[in-house]
């Protein structure tokens, strides 16, 4: 998807107003909180923090590897 966005005032700040299909394809409404983030072509913009999702990925990777460590200790 390439659409052209127009960046608008609003109070002292400026903002872009995203449309019905881009925030239905983030799953996200009023209220929600985005990420922007650098990528090597430019800016990312997600619904998913993604220090949070990498720090979930090793977590589970841990949690895969030393499957039997944690069950003993959960006893």
């Amino acid at each position: 998807m390439n659409k052209p966005l127009k960046i608008t005032k609003i109070g002292n700040s400026a903002g872009i107003v995203l449309p019905k299909e881009v925030l239905a394809r983030l799953r996200v409404g009023p209220g929600d909180q985005l990420y922007l983030s650098e990528a090597p072509d430019g800016v990312r913009l997600t619904a998913v923090d993604p220090d949070f999702a990498a720090k979930m990925d090793a977590a589970e990777a841990i949690m895969r590897e030393d499957r039997d460590i944690l069950r003993e200790l959960a006893k």
